[in-house]
């Protein structure tokens, strides 16, 4: 595959999304990667700030966006796509949130010092994780290379975060020789409430976060070895503003063992075999909101064992990987009310019904250099997805006889051709893809939508969503300059949605009515992106990226979270030590909003940040300080993806200091 320095300048400068491995002739192709990968490690960070969270560094990327309900787990949107519609892994190991209200997506589960590069696969080229129709976001974790002789290293990094007070630490370490290895990370984040642009206090809005990590290896042959990681995240007290109840707590354990075998002849070259355990419980619950008339709690628990295998293959111009992914999950949530006096319960139900979701898929992408400047890739995978629900009753109510179990077929195709013209570099492809309901919209009872303030009953026999897509770039670079164009479309079957229901009364008190998922006959999405690097100087750059997306349902109005045009811009200079940058993004007015789905017209607005860093080094410590501004001007806004318009956090200025040895 082409190398990870390549991969890693593609995310940062926002140029095609699809890579095209080269191939590999021998072995030691293969393991020259391995060290690449190590020595990249550490580069989890935007131009402007070093200590960032994964959200923030995912929120760098032009084809991904979020819906934000506070300042913590932020729900991401690739291709401006909802999460049902991606495919977020770990490692390429499933991993299933636990709440209903989706306040615990997979990426809150890591933090940004135990990650080593994060993959990103646009439409169907994301399918060898399995069914998807945006994507796939595949968030590795650091693994350091076997070394000839003992060697430590590790980073530690402090800051504070002056606008809600967040002081954090992030520590990691690593230990290698020629049999061995060992990887650990540890963090902790505590933040207070934020201020927003008026300087007034977005109250439930804290929250604390501990995450830890380890990772062993151990090389069993020259060409073989076996690695055991395990990590373990916990959050608690976390406020969401935009909803009526915040998180207590929330604990994942998320555990692999994994075997690899590499091959000096033969066509085969790795493979790869990984068996895993994950468990997640997530409480929600309203005890720090006294003003609502009737309390609840709604925890949740997911757990999910899994087995990922992994085929590389290459021969003179070809190579191939063929994967096999199948998982059992078990996704359970509840719904409890309480009267004033919560020693009383007055209603219970399930809002997942204990629905195990029983996956099997056959993937293979194959990457054909069918001459030095011309690469064709094509693959697909073959799913089956299996669901049962234990508690069938409860969607009886609104569907009565449905079948407590569904078995659903998910093929998936694309390909794509990529050709080099000197400077210029061009692609198109396309892909066929389908994927399932997901629990909540197969099986959910009575899940309560804040934003637009329905209570959601989802329904076991909708038909799986059918898209088809077509994708291309073009770009062109030279020593001073570089411009990337990308631009998607995606042709929608039986988009899911929620429609109101005609039978039924809420159940939440603060509902206005009940919601039905059902199937449109088809939804558009178009998105474009425009990406520019301009080198000034030999120390000065500048960037600047548009994107723009449109999304339309079958009676050609507008579908709800579809990011208007937005920009950004910036500088770096550097001269000896010293760094310097500053950056100015926003949107556009959002004027293609959906009132039907609790939309309003959002106004412009403009971001400036600004930051300043400095190397140094202490005997034979590398450090490096930082000290920036977010927000510099204070301006007070809300995007078309804050949840009931909560507004953003103000002025914030942030500091960071970060030890290398």
């Amino acid at each position: 595959m082409k190398k990870i320095t390549i991969l890693l300048l593609l995310l940062v400068t926002f140029v095609n999304a699809q890579t095209v491995p080269k191939k590999r002739d021998s072995l030691g192709g293969v393991l020259d990667e391995i060290v690449i990968i190590a020595a990249k490690k550490k580069k989890i960070e935007t131009d402007m700030k070093m200590a960032v969270s994964v959200d923030e560094f995912l929120a760098s990327s032009d084809n991904i966006s979020f819906i934000k309900r506070g300042a913590y787990a932020w729900e991401p949107l690739l291709n401006n796509m909802s999460t049902e519609r991606s495919m977020v892994t770990i490692d390429g190991m499933h991993v299933f949130g636990a709440c209903s209200d989706k306040m615990d997506p997979i990426t809150s589960y890591l933090e940004s010092n135990n990650i080593s590069e994060v993959d990103i696969k646009s439409g169907q080229a994301g399918s060898l994780h399995g069914a998807t129709i945006a994507g796939s976001i595949d968030l590795k974790r650091k693994s350091t290379a076997f070394g000839f002789a003992r060697k430590w290293s590790g980073a530690y990094q402090t800051g504070f975060e002056f606008n809600n007070s967040q002081f954090f630490n992030l520590a990691n370490v690593s230990y290698s020789n020629d049999k061995l290895v060992v990887d650990g990370s540890i963090s902790n984040r505590k933040a207070e409430n934020y201020s927003d642009g008026n300087n007034h206090e977005v109250n439930h809005s804290q929250y604390e976060k501990l995450n830890a990590s380890l990772g062993v290896a151990y090389k069993t042959s020259d060409l073989s070895s076996v690695r055991v990681d395990a990590i373990f995240d916990r959050a608690k007290e976390v406020g969401f503003p935009a909803l009526p109840m915040d998180l207590s707590l929330s604990r994942a354990l998320i555990t692999s063992v994994a075997y690899k075998q590499f091959f000096e002849k033969g066509i085969i070259k790795v493979w790869d075999t990984k068996v895993y355990f994950n468990a997640v419980e997530h409480y929600m619950d309203d005890t720090t909101r006294p003003e609502n008339l009737v309390h609840m709690d709604m925890p949740g628990w997911s757990t999910t064992y899994g087995l990922v295998s992994k085929v590389n293959l290459n021969s003179e111009n070809y190579a191939s990987e063929i994967q096999l992914n199948a998982y059992n999950n078990l996704s359970i949530a509840e719904m409890r009310m309480y009267p004033q006096d919560r020693s009383e319960r007055t209603m219970f139900a399930y809002s997942w019904p204990w629905v195990t979701t029983t996956y099997a898929g056959l993937s293979m992408n194959n990457y054909w250099d069918i001459s030095d400047s011309s690469q064709l890739t094509f693959g697909g995978t073959l799913g089956v997805n299996y669901n049962y629900s234990k508690y069938v009753e409860f969607n009886w109510i609104f569907h009565p006889g449905t079948p407590q179990e569904k078995t659903r077929f998910l093929p998936s195709l694309h390909a794509g051709y990529n050709v080099n013209l000197g400077n210029f570099n061009l692609s198109a492809g396309g892909g066929y893809g389908h994927r399932a309901p997901s629990v909540s919209e197969g099986y959910g009872y009575y899940i309560y939508n804040s934003f637009d303030r329905y209570d959601y009953i989802g329904n076991p026999d909708l038909r799986n969503e059918i898209s088809y897509e077509m994708n291309a770039s073009a770009g062109f670079e030279n020593e001073k300059i570089s411009i990337n164009t990308k631009v998607n479309y995606f042709y929608i079957q039986n988009y899911i949605i929620g429609r109101i229901l005609s039978l039924g009364s809420p159940m939440n008190y603060q509902s206005v009515g009940v919601k039905g998922y059902t199937s449109l006959d088809y939804a558009t999405l178009f998105n474009f992106s425009i990406n520019t690097n301009y080198t000034i100087l030999q120390n000065l750059h500048w960037k600047g990226t548009i994107t723009y997306a449109r999304g339309l349902d079958d009676n050609q109005k507008n579908l709800p979270f579809i990011r208007p045009l937005s920009y950004q811009t910036s500088l770096h200079f550097s001269h000896k030590k010293f760094g310097f940058r500053t950056s100015l993004n926003g949107d556009l007015k959002q004027s293609h909003y959906s009132p039907e789905y609790g939309e309003d017209e959002t106004p412009s607005y403009k971001n400036w940040n600004v930051s300043a860093d400095y190397n140094f080094k202490i005997q034979d410590y590398k450090m490096v300080f930082q000290v920036g501004a977010e927000n510099l001007f204070n301006e007070y806004y809300s995007t078309y993806a804050d949840w009931g318009n909560i507004p953003r956090m103000g002025r914030n200025i942030f500091t960071s200091l970060k030890i290398n040895f």
